[in-house]
């Protein structure tokens, strides 16, 4: 029987605030308030129950709003950081508040997803889904079938004591080459680069999962359809593919 309950961690991803996850850390911190006392981990409210965070009041979501955007080079993946000269909420003026779904290293520019709909990030953030996100990739050197054979293969990464995942490389001039990658590892493919004896010039995302950049400018966000929302809900079978 339905009893009106919502767990307040669905409660705060559905409001745009944060992952549940994430959600579940800020609770912890007493960062959230229910009824004007400090929310704990695992609580749940129902209809009427007053939820605060950071002196705000938070409604609920109405209706998912997914934002493509493309980021600027030099503009960091953050919503505060006072060390940061541009952030990616200086550029996104909307009426609902929307949080990053996957972040972009400041020197890199392209595609970065925003939404106000938390179990959408936990979805698409979600390793094991084996998403696609596809880069345009510039180097120093001129590219060689082997190095991206090694790139394909997976290649380990020292600093991070991993090895990455098979992935698709495409030589699209000497320079110039399409990687599309399944997992977010901190800066992956700059360091997958370095471990083939090339760095990274230029890196420019153009792809998550069904969602292109398309003709977006640099600063410049669209709304995305219902289509491509369905598409990216749809997405994350777990398939993997040989790098071909």
């Amino acid at each position: 029987m339905d009893t009106g309950k919502i767990r307040l961690n669905k409660f705060l991803a559905e409001s745009g605030v944060c992952s549940r996850r994430e959600a579940d850390r800020l609770i912890e911190a007493g960062k959230v308030l229910v009824n004007d006392h400090v929310a704990k981990v695992g609580e749940c409210i129902i209809a009427g129950d007053r939820v605060e965070y950071e002196g705000r009041i938070l409604k609920g979501m109405s209706k998912t709003v997914v934002l493509a955007f493309n980021k600027p080079k030099g503009v960091t993946t953050s919503e505060k950081d006072d060390h940061a000269d541009r952030l990616v909420s200086d550029y996104i003026d909307y009426p609902v508040r929307v949080t990053y779904a996957g972040r972009l290293d400041k020197d890199s520019e392209g595609l970065i997803l925003l939404t106000n709909d938390g179990d959408l990030i936990d979805h698409m953030m979600r390793g094991a889904n084996h998403h696609e996100k596809e880069y345009v990739v510039t180097v120093d050197k001129e590219i060689t079938e082997e190095m991206c054979e090694k790139l394909r293969k997976g290649i380990f990464l020292p600093e991070l004591n991993v090895k990455t995942r098979p992935c698709k490389v495409v030589i699209r001039d000497k320079y110039t080459m399409s990687v599309t990658i399944t997992q977010g590892l901190n800066r992956q493919i700059r360091r997958m680069c370095e471990q083939a004896g090339l760095k990274v010039k230029k890196l420019k995302r153009v792809r998550v999962m069904n969602v292109t950049l398309g003709k977006l400018k640099p600063g410049e966000y669209r709304e995305l359809t219902e289509d491509e929302i369905k598409g990216l809900r749809q997405a994350g079978t777990g398939k993997k593919f040989n790098g071909r």
